[in-house]
């Protein structure tokens, strides 16, 4: 078949060749009337970053750190959505509240026990989204008081909801070049508690 195409001419790479990191990469301008799937991360073309349920909160943190992110997707053996689990979940009350409940130690405590599950989560279709602007995003997550929202479409093989997308207000935030005053955020005392609980 090769002998039916003429190949590609190539160079040498010179001195000054970078590497250059997606989030260096010119995007144009985004405002309040930009389409949504503009700020939306397309789980099509990202691989999302899942985490087992009956993990340790050092190892969601660590794989947080280690892929620079602030959301987990937690999954069973079969690949189902259990829920999520944020940086807010790990940094705030959760854990202390875990502790305090159920007597447990730090280290004993695992992802199911401080992320939201399934049934709590919010999602949007990716229908109402395609047709949506970022302003009208940006105040749907005002409304929900949540950092992050879940795009799902249906997959017409099987009837199943498949998480295709994915909104977070900090990028969001970064894109518009404003802050978005209704994120929450942990409290300073609760990451001081965090920071002294697995400290060593």
């Amino acid at each position: 078949m090769a002998k039916d195409f003429s190949p590609l001419p190539t160079l040498t790479l010179p001195r000054t060749t970078d590497l250059v990191r997606l989030d260096q990469r010119p995007h144009p301008p985004i405002g309040v009337d930009s389409p949504a799937l503009s700020v939306m991360t397309d789980l099509k073309l990202v691989n999302p970053i899942g985490i087992r349920a009956d993990a340790d909160l050092r190892e969601a943190h660590q794989r947080m750190v280690s892929h620079g992110i602030r959301l987990l997707f937690v999954h069973d053996d079969d690949g189902s959505l259990l829920g999520l689990v944020t940086a807010v979940d790990l940094l705030g009350e959760r854990p202390i509240q875990c502790m305090k409940e159920h007597g447990k130690h730090y280290a004993d405590i695992q992802v199911s026990d401080v992320m939201t599950p399934r049934g709590r989560l919010d999602a949007l279709s990716l229908a109402d989204v395609a047709i949506a602007n970022v302003g009208q995003l940006v105040a749907t997550m005002q409304h929900l008081g949540r950092q992050h929202a879940l795009v799902v479409e249906v997959n017409p093989s099987n009837g199943h909801h498949e998480l295709c997308g994915l909104f977070s207000t900090s990028h969001m935030a970064r894109l518009l070049g404003q802050p978005l005053s209704f994120i929450r955020v942990p409290q300073a005392l609760s990451e001081i508690q965090y920071s002294l609980l697995h400290a060593g």
